[in-house]
């Protein structure tokens, strides 16, 4: 009856305070902004595959191999590990006897067998943190708790089991191969002082447990809650499509987020959700390069700052029992170590290579093997990429407020600090390329690109703050329709250089099928305008009834809306699908990856309806599949592709381009070890095109050296942005490596001629 009591009262509490942990949590998600869901589109198939691929089938984690694999021992063993939790419980409860389960001696079986496969992968994961000691996870005793946990449960239940067979002295069986080891080890003990271990242990076993239990919510690993929920409730939508805001609701205070209040319980959820294991910044070309921001840190920070202010506005206690993570630590005093924190640590962080490596760099890119087996022996270069100095930054002046697995009780003051300078600062909110790689490789269906978006919003459509190139940008693009401020009038020049050749306007084609929108860079970049004639002259050639709108064409609007300028985006998007509808277009057909995806994702909601849109790859593709362009001539070089971020994460397109190439005779393909979904992006997204970078590693130079380790001749890209920050990258190297759009390498073989 004792047993019994103590068992109920100290289970009783345990659930009280995960309760009361997860309810205070709910409390402070709720201060977040409403968000509708439609139901209907979460009962569809597709998303019920997604949903159970990623939760049961584990396929984010699964993008490293050998953690997800981990993970899935675990993931499954926790789950065949609480039965055998419960008849634990009940042999304790009851002196010996057990679930009458069919089988009983191959469950048995089962249970150690799982316990012996988490010991082996909880030895691995700490193997990982501390022996190959990966950069993205997090060391200490705070990272490791739930390691030291795991195998405690493990230890007990095993030696529990053997302690219970030397308690009714049962004999040595296969189907309990593990605690029959112990229990041989363990035969000098007697029974009764095995009852009294076994008790001792059931205890050590049942209390970790339940301090697990209560833990959970209060770390990292609420995740096994909210994970699920939140790959539920992930959009429906095409993935990247940014949140509309109505700007002319009178009744709206403020524009994107300026406190944290700001953002969508959706969007809160994913704070909770995070489990911090670092592979959104493993990928980020901002961390890669010595930026400021990290995708984990922007999530974590945000969390923290929720927690604070959740505290403050509802005076509910996050911590359970808040006795247990008292800390005299307040968020002022917090705000003036963040506020004192030194930030000079980027420059020198990211050396370059020496002269003489740098020279063998170029023998080797030029194919001479003598330099290569040269090089293989000076002493080893620094990285391409390296996330240690963001981390070590992040660490520097957040990690007084790290407070992710321990918290800080009665925290005061959160509402006087800033979201914006006090917890985000500016530079990291403006080192984003929104290039979605951080939310194509986290396993909980986070996504990071919208909230920093949101952040911008504030910044610009607030606060008016913007570097100054981009306050630039985004005044040319309203005055003149372009980022370079260049006269309207001059953007059908580029079709003065198409020798012997037409390019048919609007006017001088009403009857067109495709309608050919240029695009900026295409109508004004002296680099780029050389693809737009190459995809005209293959048009032509291939019959394609085409137009474009010449100088009444205007900027997509892709520029402004990732630059936070959302007012001006929807001013461009309502003009130019006014001018779509004038001239009756159905069909859009563009080489700027960029405009393709705001026509196709995010126009339609603003009105443009029927219009097909596609990208001048997926055209070439399928005109040169239909024979209506002859690739003759053969183009032999070695080519490593680029994969553009809003032609591939954001779209899906990987296998037109490169079913291009592999049908160019003399091509030869040659894969980066970056590549499709999980390619770097070139540096020019989310308005950075525009903009200088000011720390660290030009993001353009370190993914031209991840090309440039295949040892290409040629570099191809399907996007104009890309295609210049690479090129800007082989000129920093001084390499003889020549880099051009798919358009570019077509028209050689269909029409011949100088790789000049």
């Amino acid at each position: 009856m004792l047993q019994w009591i103590m068992f109920l009262l100290v289970t009783g509490y345990a659930i009280y305070l995960f309760y009361k942990a997860v309810y205070h949590r709910y409390l402070y998600l709720s201060l977040g902004r409403p968000v509708e869901f439609r139901a209907r589109s979460r009962l569809s198939w597709n998303h019920w595959s997604e949903f159970l691929s990623q939760v049961f089938g584990q396929r984010k984690l699964l993008k490293d191999w050998r953690s997800g694999i981990m993970h899935i021992v675990i993931f499954y063993g926790f789950i065949i590990l609480q039965f055998g939790a419960i008849d634990l419980i009940v042999k304790g409860l009851t002196q010996g006897g057990h679930l009458p389960l069919p089988g009983y001696h191959l469950f048995g079986l089962s249970q150690e067998v799982t316990v012996l496969l988490i010991l082996i992968a909880i030895a691995y994961a700490a193997y990982r943190r501390y022996g190959e000691r990966l950069p993205r996870l997090k060391k200490g005793w705070k990272p490791s708790l739930v390691l030291i946990l795991i195998s405690s449960i493990m230890l007990t239940v095993l030696l529990s089991l053997s302690l219970e067979r030397i308690w009714f002295q049962l004999d040595p069986s296969l189907y309990a191969p593990i605690s029959s080891l112990i229990s041989l080890a363990l035969q000098a003990l007697s029974t009764s002082a095995a009852e009294v271990l076994f008790y001792l242990f059931w205890w050590l076993h049942l209390i970790i447990l339940l301090i697990f239990l209560v833990y959970i919510p209060q770390s990292k690993h609420f995740h096994l809650i909210t994970a699920p929920i939140n790959i539920w409730l992930r959009r429906t939508e095409p993935p990247g499509r940014l949140t509309r805001i109505d700007l002319e609701d009178e009744e709206a205070e403020s524009f994107g987020a300026g406190a944290i209040t700001d953002f969508t319980r959706k969007q809160m959820l994913d704070f909770y959700a995070c489990v911090e294991c670092g592979r959104c910044t493993n990928v980020c070309p901002a961390s890669n390069t010595g930026k400021p921001l990290s995708p984990m840190h922007l999530i974590t920070k945000l969390r923290d700052h929720l927690i604070d202010v959740g505290t403050e506005q509802t005076g509910k206690s996050p911590w359970q029992p808040s006795y247990a993570f008292a800390s005299s630590q307040t968020a002022s005093h917090q705000l003036g170590e963040l506020k004192n924190s030194a930030v000079a640590w980027i420059d020198s962080s990211l050396p370059t290579e020496s002269g003489e490596a740098g020279a063998m760099l170029q023998e080797v890119s030029a194919g001479s093997e003598e330099a290569a087996n040269k090089l293989a022996v000076l002493q080893p270069l620094p990285p391409i990429t390296d996330i240690r100095p963001t981390l070590d930054w992040q660490s520097t002046v957040w990690g007084v407020r790290d407070r992710s697995d321990s918290g800080t009780a009665g925290v005061t003051g959160a509402a006087e600090l800033e979201l914006i300078g006090d917890v985000m600062t500016e530079e990291e909110i403006w080192s984003c390329t929104t290039c979605r790689n951080c939310e194509d490789q986290c396993p909980v269906g986070n996504e990071h690109v919208d909230k920093i978006i949101d952040l911008r919003r504030h910044l610009v459509l607030m606060q008016g703050s913007i570097p100054q190139e981009g306050r630039r940008a985004l005044q040319n693009i309203e005055r003149q329709g372009n980022p370079w401020g260049i006269s309207r009038n001059e953007r059908l020049n580029w079709t003065a250089e198409l020798e012997g050749l037409s390019v048919p306007t609007v006017h001088d084609n009403p009857q067109f099928e495709y309608l050919y929108f240029v695009g900026s860079m295409g109508s004004y970049d002296l680099r780029s305008r050389k693809i737009s004639r190459s995809f005209a002259r293959l048009m032509l050639e291939a019959g394609i009834n085409f137009a474009v709108l010449g100088n009444e064409e205007k900027n997509s609007g892709d520029t402004p809306r990732r630059m936070g300028n959302e007012f001006l985006f929807q001013q461009l998007c309502q003009e130019n699908i006014a001018l779509f509808q004038q001239y009756g277009v159905r069909k859009i057909v563009t080489a700027d990856p960029h405009a393709f995806n705001t026509f196709k994702n995010e126009y339609p909601e603003f009105g443009l309806e029927d219009v097909e849109v596609i990208h001048h790859t997926q055209l070439l593709e399928r005109l040169i599949k239909e024979g209506k362009l002859s690739l003759r001539h053969e183009v032999r070089e070695k080519m490593t592709y680029h994969d553009s971020c809003y032609l591939g994460r954001y779209n899906g397109i990987y296998e037109a381009p490169r079913e291009i190439l592999r049908r160019i005779p003399g091509m030869e393909l040659a894969e980066m070890k970056r590549s499709r979904e999980n390619a770097m992006c070139c540096g020019a997204g989310g308005g950075l095109m525009w903009m200088e970078e000011t720390g660290g590693k030009r993001i353009n130079l370190a993914r031209t050296e991840q090309a440039l380790e295949v040892s290409p001749t040629m570099i191809g890209s399907g996007c104009p942005y890309c295609l210049t920050m690479l090129e800007d990258g082989v000129k920093m190297k001084e390499l003889d490596v020549r880099t051009k759009d798919i358009a570019e390498i077509v028209e050689l073989s269909v029409f011949g001629g100088s790789l000049a």
